[in-house]
């Protein structure tokens, strides 16, 4: 390869790798995990998993849970 393909290389990379980044930070997806639980993935550095009935148990706390956190903003803090 040619020092010019080569150098136009590199920017297609370092453009799809920054694309790559990007849409990466903001997606949330979930899949099935090898144990068969529900696996989110977006949410911070780790995937959140848990079983049917864990997820079913803490959506049906979903009200709560606001409720909590409406109640606590004070001391809560957010994610830069």
């Amino acid at each position: 390869m040619e020092d010019q393909d080569l150098k136009a290389e590199l920017e297609r990379l370092r453009t799809e790798n920054e694309a790559l980044k990007k849409s990466s930070a903001r997606a949330i997806s979930m899949k099935v995990s090898e144990k068969g639980g529900l696996s989110v993935y977006g949410l911070g550095r780790f995937p959140v998993t848990l079983y049917k009935e864990q997820w079913e148990k803490l959506l049906e706390l979903a009200n709560d849970i606001r409720a909590f956190i409406k109640a606590n903003e004070s001391k809560l803090k957010t994610k830069s």
